[in-house]
């Protein structure tokens, strides 16, 4: 591997950021293994304080990595293919966390077959409370997705699906957090109205957290953990009763389902 450097960034924002600190934090790689590049100068100077090295282009990046982490919009990729095509090589594994674009699209872009593994993190990564899906594309071969099982595994939880499953796991776990601060925004604002004022924020923040980890460690369904809670003509079955006449959990997972149907959408 040229230079020894086992993992290359081509893009260093937020989530390439707690990609590498997750790395360096649990002796995943070390720094001096890793390479990024980046256009903003902020985002370089953060790399370069966790002693990542940083330089201008991508292309150096792409021809001195032994797996090329594509930490980029979709968007960024045509302009990007060129590059890949040209100083990548035949041994090199792309991880993408393009949401999206699948591995034939990436494969076409390049305009040859490419070593592909996806991945679908979110933004608790930054966290260490992350939850990647990944799937490797059909011209990786056995063992290409053990670095990235364990890049993302160091930041949260990842499970290895069919890529065909990767838009949904976009919709569940990527779009995700946002259904959750959008239930903490109305919930917050419930508060506020009752005049909880200054500890409306962390009286909901706190029971989202207890919430999750009651339902990662409990052998309880969500549904069994949601009827201990509510007793029979309390105020917990009041809120839970206006919730079901107003089909609001269809609507989540109606919502959900579009979210899923968009990113197919987009990868088309």
């Amino acid at each position: 591997m040229a230079d020894g450097y086992t993992l290359g960034f081509v893009g260093a924002g937020n989530m390439a950021e707690a990609i590498a600190r997750g790395a360096i934090a649990k002796g995943v790689l070390s720094a001096e293994a890793m390479i990024a590049s980046d256009p903003s100068d902020a985002r370089k100077q953060v790399f370069e304080s966790l002693g990542i090295k940083v330089v201008d282009t991508n292309a150096e990046v792409i021809a001195n990595s032994g797996q090329v982490l594509l930490a980029i919009k979709p968007q960024v990729l045509p302009a990007l293919a060129g590059e890949l095509a040209e100083h990548g090589r035949d041994d090199q594994v792309l991880i993408s966390i393009m949401a999206g674009i699948g591995s034939k699209k990436l494969c076409d872009a390049v305009g040859k077959p490419v070593r592909v593994v996806r991945v679908m993190p979110n933004t608790p990564m930054m966290v260490g409370l992350g939850m990647s899906g990944l799937a490797v594309g059909e011209h990786a071969k056995p063992g290409d997705e053990a670095l990235a099982m364990k890049l993302f595994g160091a930041a949260g939880e990842v499970v290895r699906v069919e890529e065909q499953l990767m838009n949904a796991v976009t919709a569940v776990s990527g779009s995700g957090p946002a259904y959750v601060y959008y239930l903490a925004e109305a919930m917050q604002q419930a508060a506020e109205d009752m005049g909880l004022g200054e500890h409306a924020r962390l009286f909901v923040s706190q029971t989202l957290v207890g919430a999750a980890r009651m339902l990662m460690d409990s052998p309880d369904s969500a549904a069994e953990l949601r009827r201990k809670v509510t007793s029979p003509g309390g105020t917990t079955a009041a809120a839970i009763g206006h919730m079901e006449s107003n089909q609001i959990k269809k609507i989540v997972s109606d919502a959900v389902k579009a979210a899923e149907a968009r990113g197919k959408e987009l990868g088309a």
